[in-house]
């Protein structure tokens, strides 16, 4: 580990994950994404903007026979997932692609993949506060790819019937729906992500289909702190606490 970086634990999955120190760190979205998954246990999955490897790990471990394909274009950040794929000894099933999204088409065939999952940035160009950590904005801005070239991709790369997985801000709900409805991506299961009973959703999360109709499943609201403000017996469930 390098003096500009910590090691924290994410101790329900028996992971260690290096990060920045003072960069972009991982928060509770690719938790809550990993356990929103569902496929089968030999699955072969690809995380689109991947990081630090986080997602990637966590679904490695939830399903030990799959193998995991980590896409992620920012050299620091693939250089963080390899060597935290490394750390975890899931190196043989986590590969890390660096490459960016819009070029995916390039690296592998149609429909490659059992489930296409992601925790792509939440907000386009010119919205928000500017972060002053290295790394932090170009993980929270889109840049080259929005959210229509990340769905045009997991699109690409999931089998027909296979499932696409998303986790994203709900100011761009409508936006996410009218992209996967144009696509002709069913969207089978969304789930609103609370802070605390009340108030407003902070996440969604979104399971789509390829090549599938039918409705859509609106599951009961995720709520993250209770009352007492420590986490939801749900929450910590996730979290294998």
């Amino acid at each position: 580990m390098r003096s500009e970086e910590t090691i924290d634990e994410v101790k329900g999955y028996g992971l260690r994950i290096i990060q920045p120190r003072h960069g972009y760190r991982f928060s509770l979205d690719p938790l809550l994404l990993a356990d929103f998954v569902a496929c089968g246990d030999d699955a072969r999955i690809v995380d689109l903007g991947s990081g630090c490897g986080v997602l990637a790990l966590l679904l490695a471990r939830r399903f030990p026979g799959s193998s995991v394909v980590a896409v992620e274009k920012q050299a620091a950040m693939a250089d963080l997932a390899r060597r935290n794929a490394a750390l975890n000894a899931l190196a043989e099933r986590v590969a890390v692609l660096e490459v960016d999204v819009l070029d995916l088409r390039s690296r592998f065939a149609v429909s490659g993949f059992d489930a296409v999952v992601s925790n792509p940035p939440f907000r386009v160009p010119g919205t928000g506060r500017v972060s002053p950590r290295e790394g932090r904005d170009l993980a929270r801005h889109e840049s080259t790819a929005g959210l229509a070239d990340f769905l045009l991709a997991a699109k690409y790369l999931v089998r027909p019937a296979g499932r696409i997985f998303f986790i994203h801000h709900p100011s761009r709900l409508a936006e996410f729906a009218a992209l996967a409805r144009e696509n002709r991506l069913a969207l089978i299961r969304l789930r609103l992500v609370h802070g605390r009973i009340g108030g407003e959703a902070g996440m969604f999360l979104a399971e789509l289909a390829k090549g599938s109709r039918g409705a859509t499943t609106v599951m009961p609201p995720l709520i993250v702190y209770g009352e007492d403000g420590g986490y939801t017996p749900e929450v910590r469930a996730i979290l294998g606490e």
